[in-house]
């Protein structure tokens, strides 16, 4: 609670089908707000844009959130106090209250085509005036506003914005910040098919589902007054508003397609994490105190505060995501893996059927995982061995001839090892190198190099004890016995 009044924050997007990763940083911080403060997170659709609306769009958005670990307490799913919870179906409310603006005079209807304001604009920018509106209707009687109207004249209905004076506003984050009135358009309210905007429905709706903190990025700013405006027209108590810092990519411009993924929905096909996802967002534009940098949602929920977050913008850095993935996916069991990458498996035609040993497979893959669709190429090599050149079993200064006699004598050895001893690394790791102590007439990677390749068929691979441990006795020497037939 804050000053004995329910915390309230809604999430508001447009059901256009694909949800940003900006958006889900909004979300999330407003989500964390309400948690932290023991309030309510509120999910409403603003679908007035019709055009841009994706059939589906709503169901997707409740999975990726469902996904994601995020909880709404209200929406369109979840039935509240507050309903309906989808703008299309809140259009009587809308017209009540822009017609109480109308009533009072503080809102005109503008007839303007749309051949004339496009002419305006064009002589505006001519004379290197910024474009707005000129308020040619601003100044019609009631009764030529009505009489136009009846005669069928399509039309607008625009705020009557002051003319003079400033318009001081309140951020949480950058405290007073004051526009010129004299810069201010005389926004549109209603559309000429009758829909609201964006503005002003979105107003409407924060104050009567009581909203008590609008989180949103900062390129609103600019809009700031007229919402303010729009509280003050209606006497209206006016939320906190909190604008977050911009997101921006690596070289310091807006995060855009062309240079990478922007959706959410990209970076759970490629097999990005929902915690890491939490937890990379969180931190962007969010400093909590101290050096902390790995947090729970739990953890979240409890420690954040709106004091620790900045108004400079926060750098979209994919390889700070990929570390928190990398952490996450390291700190899961090899069986939570399993039903995690199963999909990724199946996708490369990998066999998945015998469980506990592809367990082990992922077992000796994850430490080298940066995200989930890794994993088939980071382990393939372990379900078919691939083709190599036989000169990659040369190691160093002594000869490929040497090198194969190295690996003759091992794989004796590795013939007579219990089966029992093949459950542990440690077991292997122990008879080898012991017997390379006792017996041999080089160093160990005069030994373990050409045993290593013969199982991975890899420059690159994890340990030869490793691999023979997640293989098993009779696999590991099968590839032993190829490389002597190359």
């Amino acid at each position: 609670m804050e000053n004995n009044k329910e915390v309230r924050l809604r999430f508001a997007p447009s059901p256009t089908g694909f949800l940003h990763i900006g958006n889900l940083r909004t979300a999330l911080f407003g989500y964390l707000i309400a948690k932290s403060k023991g309030g309510k997170f509120i999910l409403r659709l603003e679908d007035t844009d019709q055009k841009r609306e994706v059939e589906g769009a709503l169901k997707s958005l409740i999975n990726i959130f469902n996904w994601i670990g995020l909880e709404f307490d209200e929406g369109p799913h979840k039935k509240g106090d507050y309903g309906p919870y989808i703008q299309t179906e809140r259009l009587d409310i809308y017209n009540e209250y822009i017609n109480k603006l109308l009533e009072e005079g503080k809102a005109y209807r503008c007839f303007c085509s749309a051949e004339r304001l496009e002419e305006m604009r064009e002589k505006q920018t001519e004379l290197k005036q910024a474009p707005r509106y000129d308020r040619t209707c601003r100044n019609l009687s009631k009764e030529e506003s009505n009489k136009k109207a009846e005669a069928g004249e399509k039309f607008v209905i625009r705020q009557k914005m002051p003319l003079e004076g400033e318009v001081v506003v309140f951020d949480e984050i950058r405290g007073e910040i004051k526009f010129k009135a004299s810069d201010l358009d005389d926004q549109v309210l209603i559309k000429s098919n009758g829909i609201p905007t964006y503005q002003f429905a979105n107003v409407i709706d924060d104050h009567l589902m009581k909203i008590s903190h609008v989180t949103r990025g900062d390129e609103w700013l600019t809009s700031f007054p007229k919402n303010i405006l729009l509280y003050q027209a209606f006497n209206w108590e006016t939320p906190k508003f909190i604008h977050l810092p911009l997101l921006l990519n690596k070289g310091g411009g807006k995060l855009s397609k062309r240079q990478g993924d922007v959706y959410v929905e990209d970076y759970i096909a490629k097999g990005y994490l929902p915690e890491a996802i939490i937890n990379f967002c969180a931190l962007l534009g969010w400093h909590p105190k101290g050096d902390k940098e790995i947090f729970s949602l739990e953890e979240l929920e409890k420690d954040f505060i709106i004091n620790g977050l900045g108004s400079s913008p926060a750098i979209f850095d994919l390889e700070k995501l990929d570390y928190y993935n990398s952490y996450y996916i390291k700190h899961k069991t090899d069986s939570e893996l399993y039903e995690l990458s199963k999909k990724f498996l199946e996708e490369e035609s990998l066999n998945i059927e015998n469980r506990e040993q592809v367990e082990k497979f992922i077992h000796l893959g994850k430490e080298r995982l940066k995200k989930l669709s890794d994993l088939p190429e980071t382990i393939s090599f372990l379900f078919h061995l691939p083709d190599y050149e036989k000169e990659l079993l040369k190691w160093k200064k002594i000869t490929l001839e040497e090198s194969i006699e190295n690996l003759k004598k091992l794989k004796e050895v590795i013939e007579s090892i219990e089966d029992d001893k093949f459950k542990e690394v440690s077991n292997l790791e122990e008879i080898i190198f012991s017997y390379i102590k006792e017996n041999g007439e080089g160093k160990n990677g005069d030994y373990l190099w050409p045993l290593r390749v013969s199982l991975s068929g890899k420059k690159n691979s994890p340990s030869p004890f490793e691999i023979m441990w997640a293989l098993g006795k009779d696999e590991s020497l099968k590839r032993i016995n190829k490389t002597f037939l190359k």
